[in-house]
């Protein structure tokens, strides 16, 4: 499986993902009244609930000198991979970034409940991708006005990334919540 490396940050290096849960923790937002108390930490699942549920994602990119770009778009949650994964078209900024850069964050689009993934995209093809190709067609086909089986064909023809994540947060932004729930899952 093509994988990743985080040190170089390039998209056609090695990268091995832990298939564990993330561990639970507190980020360092103590000027905002986060302790670290673990009392209150969001659940991975919590996570994972919103991920898998949210149609829509922002996707940030940056180029090699650091410029960000940020997009929504669809894409997969896949629990079964502890990865998010979506399909470009091949001349897309976003996907020339990642080619540059492979450092990304993919968030929900819900702002109250938000869950941020920080991670290293790859490129994946071929059989590598099928598990994405899949996920992404039973959750989109119906909005796509085509059947199933066009719909993963139209996806094969994407260029496919996948996002490994390094660590990610949990937030539930309400002023009864915000300080209490605030959580951060960390994979290495």
């Amino acid at each position: 499986m093509s994988e990743q490396s985080a040190a170089t940050g390039n998209a056609e290096a090695t990268y091995i993902c832990p298939m564990t849960a993330p561990r639970s923790e507190r980020p360092d937002m103590a000027d905002y009244g986060v302790t670290d108390d673990p009392e209150g930490l969001l659940s991975w699942s919590w996570a994972e609930e919103r991920l898998v549920g949210t149609r829509n994602f922002w996707l940030v990119t940056a180029n090699a000198t650091g410029r960000p770009h940020s997009m929504p778009v669809w894409g997969v949650w896949m629990p079964d991979r502890g990865r998010w994964g979506a399909g470009f078209a091949a001349s897309a900024r976003k996907v020339r970034n990642m080619r540059a850069n492979a450092q990304v964050v993919v968030t929900t689009e819900n702002s109250v409940e938000c869950v941020s993934v920080e991670g290293q995209a790859i490129a994946v093809t071929g059989d590598e991708a099928e598990p994405l190709v899949a996920a992404w067609a039973d959750k989109y086909f119906e909005e796509t006005g085509q059947g199933r089986e066009e719909t993963m064909a139209f996806m094969r023809e994407s260029n496919m990334w996948e996002v490994i994540p390094d660590r990610a947060f949990g937030m539930i932004e309400t002023p009864e919540q915000c300080s209490s729930a605030a959580t951060r899952w960390v994979w290495k």
